[in-house]
């Protein structure tokens, strides 16, 4: 509905809608990081205060890493556009796997009372490990850095999405059912007519919580594998620590902290789309 309106109000009288969201949307976050950067820059005069300021870590960072977030010098020596380029490969194929297996299994689990109680406490011990204590598990079974890493990043984030799938098919009104039985409803018109709609609002909130635990694994993971990829470059950077490496460690984090906020958003936004086109 909120939408809607937005839409009438955009359409009736753009320029107050435009007006509207730059006071609520846009300024409130610029002067919240104005403070922020503020009393960064200020801890920061402090002599015991080791960490670069913001104005510091803009000028020792603006060349390469700012202007040239693409360069390649070979092996490992490479932009962050590369380094988060390399992650989110490895996230895109850990979660899209993570994604395929999880929803199936919380279809079926959801569906089967019997497979849900003989499953469901082995599944609520295995999301309770932290993602970096599977990384030895999967490097004595791969042998490989990179299949290691995709391997944390599918079983971190399989969890979320098995779990409220498994709601969602539980939570299948009984109206839901009663119609499906009447209209002999069964198999694949079942699951895109009765299921499926029913669930998508399950899905995606499992989907976005994997997500956000997907780019958390992943940088943690590649701390410790190596290779190219934004954890390994901020780990690299922090074992040859020196006052330039620590510019470049706070704006990695600076890009993994928006990158991580952009795939939250993305999937926000499928959901929106998808949960829409089901009411």
């Amino acid at each position: 509905m909120a939408d809607v309106i937005g839409n009438r109000t955009f359409r009736k009288n753009p320029q107050k809608a435009i007006n509207k969201f730059i006071t609520q949307k846009v300024i409130p976050p610029l002067v919240a990081l104005a403070i922020f950067l503020i009393i960064w820059q200020l801890l920061c005069l402090n002599p015991g205060f080791k960490l670069p300021g913001p104005i510091e870590t803009f000028t020792e960072t603006f060349d390469p890493f700012i202007i040239h977030p693409f360069f390649d010098n070979g092996e490992s020596d490479k932009g962050l556009g590369w380094q988060i380029l390399s992650s989110l490969g490895r996230v895109g194929l850990g979660f899209s796997l993570a994604t395929v297996v999880g929803i199936t299994l919380g279809i079926l689990i959801g569906a089967n009372q019997f497979v849900y109680n003989a499953v469901d406490p082995i599944f609520q011990v295995l999301r309770t490990v932290p993602p970096l204590a599977w990384l030895p598990i999967s490097l004595a079974a791969f042998q490989q850095a990179n299949p290691s890493a995709i391997f944390v990043i599918f079983i971190t984030s399989i969890w979320p999405i098995i779990i409220n799938t498994t709601v969602g098919v539980q939570q299948i009104p009984q109206d839901y059912v009663n119609v499906a039985r009447v209209l002999k409803l069964r198999g694949a018109k079942y699951f895109f007519k009765i299921v499926f709609p029913a669930t998508v609002p399950y899905i995606f909130t499992g989907l976005r919580i994997g997500i956000g635990l997907s780019w958390l694994a992943i940088v943690a993971a590649e701390m410790l594998v190596g290779g190219v990829g934004i954890g390994s470059f901020i780990w690299d950077a922090y074992n040859t620590t020196t006052e330039t490496n620590l510019s470049e460690i706070i704006l990695a984090l600076i890009y993994v902290g928006l990158v991580g906020l952009m795939l939250d958003r993305l999937v926000g936004f499928i959901a929106s789309k998808m949960v829409a086109e089901q009411k």
